[in-house]
C-alpha cells in the first residue's frame, strides 16, 4: 500500500537525497556533476514554488517510510495550449516494482484535473529504457524526440 501526500519541509533533505536517481539514462557524453547540479536546481525550485504553481508530492510505504516523490507544474506547450508537466519524478531503489511510481503519477494526474487540463506531459531520458516502459505502460505517447550529434 503506497500513501501519496503533500509535500511539507521536513521532506527537502528526501527530496533533494533522490537527485542521482535522476541520473538514470543519462548519456556517457553528458557531466554527472553538471546533471546533478541542475536537477537539484529544478528540485529546489520545486520545493520553493510548491502550492503555488507547482505541486510536489511524497510517496510513503505502510510503515510511513518515504519511498518516492514526484513533481507537477502548470506548463504551456509550445503551440501555446496549456497543460501539466511532470518535472522530476523518482522513487528510492528499493521502492522499485511496488506501485510507488504509479501512485505519484495518479496524484499528479489528478492535480493536473483539478486544475482543469487535460493534457499531462513528461520527459525523460531516452536510454532510460525502464522509465520509457514504465510511462508507456501508463499511456504516455511519444510526442517529441530530441536527437544529438557529438561533433
Amino acid at each position: 500500500m503506497v500513501r501519496v501526500r503533500p509535500f511539507v519541509s521536513e521532506d527537502r533533505a528526501f527530496v533533494l537525497s533522490l537527485a542521482p536517481r535522476l541520473a538514470i539514462g543519462m548519456q556517457p557524453w553528458r557531466n554527472r556533476d553538471l546533471w546533478l547540479a541542475t536537477v537539484e536546481g529544478w528540485l529546489t525550485e520545486s520545493i520553493q514554488q510548491h502550492g503555488q504553481k507547482t505541486m510536489v508530492w511524497i510517496a510513503e510505504n505502510e510503515a510511513g517510510e518515504r519511498v518516492g516523490f514526484a513533481t507537477v507544474s502548470q506548463s504551456t506547450h509550445f503551440t501555446g495550449q496549456p497543460q501539466a508537466y511532470i518535472g522530476e519524478l523518482a522513487t528510492a531503489e528499493t521502492a522499485e516494482g511496488h506501485g510507488v511510481g504509479s501512485a505519484l503519477v495518479n496524484a499528479c494526474e489528478q492535480w493536473a484535473r483539478a486544475q482543469g487540463y487535460t493534457i499531462l506531459s513528461l520527459s525523460t531520458g531516452a536510454a532510460n529504457a525502464r522509465a520509457l516502459q514504465f510511462y508507456k505502460h501508463l499511456g504516455f505517447q511519444d510526442e517529441d524526440v530530441t536527437l544529438t550529434k557529438l561533433i
